[in-house]
């Protein structure tokens, strides 16, 4: 059966994801030049690299469903709790992308008789 849903969801949630990443990195650089200390940087970072898990994830889903679906799911919560409101739109398609491929059962073919 063909993944192809929860691919192109996994992608589009992980390219949307580097995006809030890069946008939380740049304030996060702007506000340590303003302040002396920023955290909003660091969990830029850390939604960066749950970016790249979740695009992994997106390519793993058409061969192993359950484990590419745990990494989008594992990937569109933590996105959402690093850089939260940037997080919004990623995770939106990420879960559910996660949770097609954790729990949609393969259909069984049937021979023609």
């Amino acid at each position: 059966m063909s993944r192809t849903t929860e691919m192109a969801l996994g992608i589009i949630g992980g390219l949307i994801g580097f995006g809030g990443a890069f946008f939380a990195l740049f304030i996060g650089s702007v506000d340590a030049a303003l302040n002396e200390t920023s955290e909003l940087g660091s969990l830029g970072a850390s939604a960066f690299i749950f970016s790249s898990l979740a695009v992994i994830g997106a390519v793993v889903v058409k061969f192993k469903a359950g484990l590419g679906g745990w990494m989008m799911l594992i990937s569109g919560v933590a996105i959402l709790i690093s850089i939260s409101l940037f997080g919004v739109v990623p995770a939106l398609f990420l879960v559910p992308a996660g949770l097609m491929g954790i729990f949609r059962k393969e259909k069984i073919q049937q021979e023609a008789a």
